[in-house]
């Protein structure tokens, strides 16, 4: 499958509805995000990604074949962590296992570093995600510590695993 990264588009809504309307999803990223997930959530959501000031926010549908797949965004941190940015990404079930994510990272890492003064760019995905490390490792993030007991998710206390990688220089 061809793996490729671009703006979200309006009629991206019904897919992506259907995508993140899984608890299976849900349980691996922040609290926030509604549940049941509607076509009027993801109208909203794609509505927020293209109005973002585009040196803060650098958010993308993932797609694989030409069909939405996903979405992957980082988000520039601030204050004295301007150069710093947090990665966040998620796939539909049917594209997990397949190579997509890990080359959507991989773009979207490139694509920071090459348009952006971003340096620095981390990931937290929860202790018990491997399929999320996986990942990032695969993409030359490295493991810089837990964080213990950094999230409260689905009524449970939740270590967390910082990610990072630096650009060359």
């Amino acid at each position: 499958m061809i793996c490729r990264l671009r703006r979200w588009r309006a009629g991206d809504a019904p897919a992506l509805a259907a995508i993140i309307n899984n608890k299976k999803i849900q349980d691996n990223l922040r609290d926030g995000i509604p549940y049941p997930y509607t076509k009027e959530d993801a109208d909203f959501f794609i509505s927020e990604m293209l109005a973002a000031d585009p040196n803060q926010t650098f958010a993308f549908a993932v797609t694989a074949d030409d069909v939405l797949a996903g979405s992957i965004a980082v988000y520039r941190q601030d204050n004295i962590h301007f150069r710093t940015g947090e990665l966040g990404y998620y796939l539909g079930e049917p594209f997990w296992g397949r190579g997509i994510g890990s080359e959507a990272v991989r773009q979207m890492c490139a694509y920071i570093f090459e348009h952006t003064d971003i340096v620095r760019i981390f990931a937290e995905p929860f202790a018990y995600n491997t399929a999320s490390f996986h990942i990032l490792e695969k993409n030359g993030f490295q493991l810089e510590g837990t964080l213990k007991k950094n999230a409260m998710k689905n009524g449970r206390l939740l270590d967390m695993n910082m990610y990072a990688l630096i650009k060359n220089s």
